[in-house]
């Protein structure tokens, strides 16, 4: 593509999503779309890769406009994008049992399957930034410590929003389960929740957070990177361990490739939108689609030891909030579910 600009593995990195929802009527049509072979070139015996994504979540775009823009094509890659449904588990799964070679998901999504023995590597961040806790006005909440007592909405018992936000709380000296009460309902009932006052507070990913902030006007009281979270990571790749062996030098031309998407994508957020819109029709004006890439830190995807690094520092607060086994030791885990793949 014209002007895209690659950049190596030494892009600035530091410290440091289960989707659920209606799947869009032309997104299914979309993912044929995006299947079929691109019009790009492909250079000598390109690997063919299969990806698993979520279609619907803007944060993914990126990795669907790079493929529609040959960028994969560039690095010698014949990429086919399936959409494993709106459960970040089973996209997780659907790599480990080999249906798709790699793929992109929320890095607290992969924590607990990979401290089980899921047969993955984690290769390459992407960015941080996605998740956002939000209060109503009327909750007079704008801090974490303003929650105690407050009953907080989001769409699953075990959603990475609300594990993200209850590491948070706890950081912030607050019990998260005692503390504050959590509300599961719906997907697509979260922000009315919040505008019925049925709860003070949601925690949701974007674009949904995003455009319930909007029309609900609603307070942000923390991201992804705000606070304890400035500088982590959301969302990483990772690939079936065999296809790893058989095929490493792919997966580094991978996370070449989505290095590269991402710091196209910081530079061109309005690129990025118009496509996402145009291509996914996810239902949200192009300007918040924008804005919201605007907001994330695309220049985070941590390769080799920041990676690991990152992988450690969530564990720990996955073991903070009893997600994980207090016997597992983090670094030991994050040592073996890693690959310095740039190395």
């Amino acid at each position: 593509m014209t002007g895209t600009t690659k950049t190596d593995a030494s892009v600035r990195v530091s410290r440091r999503r289960v989707l659920q929802g209606a799947t869009f009527a032309a997104g299914a049509a979309a993912v044929g779309l995006l299947a079929r072979p691109t019009s790009y070139a492909i250079a000598g015996n390109a690997t063919k890769l299969r990806l698993s994504w979520t279609e619907f979540a803007a944060c993914h775009s990126p990795v669907a406009f790079a493929l529609a823009n040959g960028i994969y094509a560039k690095h010698d890659l014949d990429v086919e994008l399936f959409y494993q449904g709106s459960s970040g588990q089973t996209l997780v799964q659907s790599i480990a049992t080999g249906k798709t070679d790699a793929g992109a998901g929320l890095l607290y999504d992969w924590i607990k399957p990979l401290e089980q023995g899921l047969e993955v590597k984690l290769f390459v961040g992407s960015h941080g930034g996605c998740t956002r806790l939000l209060a109503s006005k009327a909750s007079g909440v704008t801090t974490l410590e303003g929650l105690k007592g407050k009953t907080i909405v989001s769409y699953d018992v075990a959603s990475p929003p609300k594990h993200s936000f209850q590491v948070a709380l706890a950081k912030a000296g607050l019990d998260p389960e005692r503390d504050v009460n959590w509300l599961n309902v719906p997907f697509d009932l979260v922000g009315e929740s919040v505008n019925r006052g049925d709860a003070d507070a949601l925690a949701h990913l974007d674009p949904w957070a995003f455009a319930h902030k909007k029309k609900f006007d609603l307070v942000e009281v923390a991201n992804t990177q705000t606070g304890f979270f400035d500088g982590a990571v959301c969302c990483v790749l990772g690939v079936n361990s065999a296809f790893l062996e058989a095929n490493r030098d792919a997966i580094r031309r991978l996370a070449e490739a989505n290095i590269e998407i991402h710091e196209y994508a910081a530079a061109h957020p309005d690129e990025i939108a118009k496509w996402f819109v145009e291509n996914l029709n996810p239902g949200f004006p192009v300007e918040d689609i924008h804005e919201q890439v605007s907001s994330w830190v695309l220049h985070n995807h941590p390769v080799g030891k920041e990676l690991q690094d990152q992988v450690k520092w969530a564990a720990d607060d996955l073991a903070l909030i009893k997600v994980l086994d207090p016997t597992t030791n983090s670094a030991e885990l994050a040592a073996r579910v890693t690959v310095d793949i740039l190395a």
